[in-house]
């Protein structure tokens, strides 16, 4: 057994349990590998042993043999959207189920994102996961040529290449578009967010093309330039200054949204849905609250975890694999009380 130290247990070695064990350490290490050559039996009795004496194997002399450090570098920014906690919260929680360890870094400034992959890289992650940031040229060819991967989560690459999770937000913005125009609305607006995005783009695109497509002028566009809820907020006072009539719009997010609502209703007399209906995007928790009840295009959100996870576990395995985008058709629309059908809009016509 492990000698004492004053204050306290020292840690238990694989030396220590070769030699409880009688067995040799080069023996007792392979039991600890799925994937190596040792009797059921011998394998049962040294993670038995090991449970009972409270060892654990050590992850870095793991990687010198394995070459895999079991870490994934995960680099966010934008975490006021709330979006991103949750996006975040099960990522960590289903990555660490398969038995991956998550590193986090925050880059809250686009020129310090290339900083926060420095420091990750530092750790030898086996892959990196980026959710809503954009990575320079340089900083992504810097992971691919240290072995280490990327998967653009929900938000792609500025020049498309590499992997990627997505929802299709171009379709997402047509099912905004279409939603509007059948509840009878026909003066549309889009509330763009962070210019850059492709999630922004594509919404944007999908939104304003639809609209055409269907009979109506191009919507109008307000470059809100974040995606946050004071930019919403700045551009729904905009709105409510304005003299042409909107009375359908669509934002880059729910945040945005949330913000652009309380914005346009300082003017008095100008109330959502009544005179204005708001759709946002990814049916965040805080959408469903009372105090907003906002109608909302739900992301794909589990689907899009799993499939990170799947393609993190095949990288990890084999980093030749090749790069893929891998988008994911759009939830439902859920309608709340930010919106007005066609019915409500046609008995507000008569009753006015």
């Amino acid at each position: 057994m492990p000698e004492k130290k004053r204050n306290g247990a020292r840690r238990v070695t694989v030396k220590d349990l070769a030699r409880d064990l009688g067995m040799s350490i080069s023996t007792v290490s392979r039991a600890f590998y799925p994937d190596a050559v040792v009797a059921e039996s011998t394998r049962s009795a040294v993670l038995k042993r090991a449970s009972e004496l409270g060892y654990r194997p050590n992850p870095f002399a793991q990687s010198l043999i394995t070459n895999k450090t079991q870490i994934v570098g995960m680099v966010v920014s934008n975490l006021t959207n709330p979006f991103y906690p949750e996006v975040m919260t099960g990522l960590v929680a289903r990555l660490q189920a398969v038995g991956m360890n998550v590193m986090l870094a925050v880059a809250n400034e686009p020129e310090k994102t290339d900083e926060a992959v420095d420091l990750l890289l530092s750790y030898q992650p086996d892959l990196m996961i980026v959710v809503a940031v954009t990575l320079s040229s340089q900083a992504h060819e810097k992971c691919d040529s240290v072995g280490a991967p990327c998967i653009f989560f929900n938000r792609l690459s500025a020049d498309g290449a590499g992997f990627g999770i997505s929802c299709d937000n171009a379709a997402g913005g047509a099912q905004a578009a279409d939603f509007l125009i059948d509840a009878g609305h026909r003066h549309l607006l889009y509330v763009s967010a962070f210019p850059g995005a492709s999630t922004n783009v594509e919404r944007q695109a999908g939104f304003c093309n639809r609209a055409v497509e269907r009979g109506l002028a191009r919507p109008h566009v307000i470059e809100a330039g974040l995606f946050t809820y004071e930019a919403g907020y700045a551009a729904g006072r905009e709105v409510s200054r304005w003299k042409g009539k909107v009375d359908g719009v669509f934002c880059a997010n729910d945040i945005v949204a949330i913000g652009f609502i309380e914005g346009v209703q300082e003017r008095p007399g100008l109330r959502v849905p009544d005179d204005i209906s708001v759709v946002g995007f990814d049916d965040i928790n805080m959408a469903n609250w009372p105090s907003h009840r906002l109608t909302t295009i739900a992301q794909p959100l589990s689907e899009m975890m799993e499939a990170t996870v799947t393609l993190a576990l095949e990288l990890a395995r084999d980093q030749k694999a090749e790069p893929q985008i891998t988008r994911f058709a759009p939830g439902k629309l859920i309608e709340r009380n930010t919106t007005r059908s066609r019915k409500t809009k046609e008995r507000a016509d008569v009753g006015g």
